[in-house]
C-alpha cells in the first residue's frame, strides 16, 4: 500500500510499504478515508523530531522512524480481531490516536510519561490502511460524514482546552492565533456560552474566518493587540488561549488578561519562550498547559451533530496522498489562507 513516512526533518516520502494483514485479538483494520494535516505534523516536518522516536522504539508501539504519519483520521472498518465485540466490518469510525500500554483509554492517559500518538510514535493514517486498537476507535454518528469526522481530533484539542480552563458561561475570552485549533477553540467557546471572543491573528483570511465564527478579530500588525483587548474588555479578558507557538505571544497572552485571569497554553513549542513572572505574581494570574485530550471524543461528535466544528468553514483543500509534501506541508508553510488540508489515499 501507499504511505507517507517521516524519515527526518524536511524528509517525508510517499512510498509503497507492506499492507498490514495480521491483526491482534483487540485490533481493527481500517480503510482510511481522510486524514488531516495537523500543526504537530507540520512541526515534525519543519523542525522534528519532537514526538517521533528516532533512536529507540516507542515502548507502546515498538516503532521508531521511519513512521507513517497522520493522526487526525477516520475510515471504515474492514476487519476485526477475535476479541473485538463493539465493532464490525462496515462501521465508520474516527481514531483517537493516543497510544496506551494496555490498549485501554482509562484515567489520565494523555499525561502518561510515555505519551505517544498513532501517526507520530506509531504508524498512522497517511496511508491506505491502518491497524489500531479497537479502544482507539469511536463510531461516527449518522449525519457526520468522513470529511467532518476527520476534524474530530483537532476539535477534541479545542474542546478539552476550554473544559480544562476555569471558563464560565458569560466570560470573555481571547484566542491568540486563528489557525485550525484557534478557530476550533472559538467554536468551542461558542458552545460553552462565551459572551465576547477576541481573535488575534495576522492573516486577513483567518481573521475573516474568525469573524464568521462570531469573534472580534484584531490584527496585531495594525495595532497593539494587548492594549486593544484591555480597552474593549475594560481591563482584560477572563481567559486567554495561546495557540501560536510564537515566543513573544506567550507574554501577550498573559498581559491581555484581567487580574486573576487564566492563560491556557495549547501550542507545541519548537523553542523556549519567556514572560515576566510579576505578570503572574502581582496580578494573581495563572498559566496552565494542556496536552491533547482525554475522555472527550464522544462529546465532540455530539456537538458535530449540532453543527459545531463545521468542515464547511475549516476544510480549505482536499489533496491526494501523492501530493502531501508540496500540496500539503509546503502549502501550509507558504499559504496562510490554508486552514485544514485533508489527505485522501484514494
Amino acid at each position: 500500500m501507499k504511505a507517507a513516512r517521516w524519515y527526518n526533518k524536511k524528509d517525508v516520502r510517499v512510498e509503497e510499504i507492506e499492507t498490514p494483514e495480521t491483526l491482534g485479538a483487540t485490533e481493527v483494520k481500517l480503510a482510511v478515508k481522510y486524514a488531516g494535516i495537523c500543526g504537530s505534523d507540520l512541526h515534525e516536518y519543519l523542525g522534528g523530531p519532537i514526538f517521533i522516536p528516532t533512536e529507540q522504539e516507542h515502548p507502546y508501539s515498538h516503532r521508531k522512524a521511519p513512521i507513517t504519519m497522520g493522526h487526525e483520521y477516520c475510515g471504515e472498518v474492514v476487519a476485526v480481531g477475535d476479541q473485538v465485540t463493539n465493532l464490525v466490518p462496515g462501521d465508520r469510525v474516527v481514531v483517537e490516536p493516543i497510544l496506551t500500554a494496555d490498549g485501554q483509554l482509562v484515567g489520565q492517559y494523555n499525561i502518561d510519561p510515555n505519551l505517544g500518538f498513532i501517526g507520530l510514535a506509531g504508524d498512522g493514517g497517511f496511508a491506505e490502511f491502518s491497524v489500531v486498537e479497537a479502544c482507539n476507535c469511536h463510531k461516527l454518528p449518522d449525519g457526520v460524514d468522513f470529511q467532518q469526522g476527520a476534524l474530530t481530533e483537532p476539535a477534541a484539542v479545542a474542546l478539552y482546552a476550554v473544559r480544562q480552563s476555569k471558563f464560565r458561561v458569560g466570560d470573555s475570552a481571547v484566542v491568540f492565533g486563528a489557525g485550525p485549533i484557534g478557530l476550533l477553540i472559538i467554536d468551542a467557546l461558542n458552545a460553552a456560552g462565551a459572551t465576547e471572543i477576541y481573535a488575534v491573528e495576522v492573516s486577513p483570511e483567518r481573521q475573516e474566518l474568525a469573524r464568521e465564527l462570531g469573534a472580534i478579530a484584531i490584527d496585531p500588525t495594525a495595532e497593539d493587540a494587548v492594549a486593544k483587548i484591555q480597552e474593549l474588555t475594560n481591563g482584560g479578558a477572563d481567559i486567554s488561549f495561546e495557540v501560536t507557538g510564537v515566543p513573544k505571544v506567550l507574554a501577550q497572552s498573559l498581559e491581555a488578561l484581567k487580574n486573576d485571569g487564566e492563560c491556557i497554553v495549547v501550542s507545541i513549542w519548537e523553542t523556549e519562550a519567556s514572560f515576566h513572572p510579576n505578570e503572574l505574581v502581582i496580578k494573581e494570574k495563572t498559566m496552565k498547559g494542556i496536552i491533547a485530550y482525554r475522555h472527550i471524543f464522544p462529546d465532540v461528535l455530539k456537538l458535530m451533530t449540532q453543527g459545531y466544528f463545521s468542515k464547511d468553514k475549516l476544510v480549505t483543500k482536499v489533496i491526494k496522498l501523492d501530493d502531501i509534501v508540496e500540496e500539503g506541508f509546503e502549502a501550509l508553510v507558504k499559504e496562510k489562507s490554508q486552514i485544514k488540508i485533508l489527505v485522501s489515499p484514494e
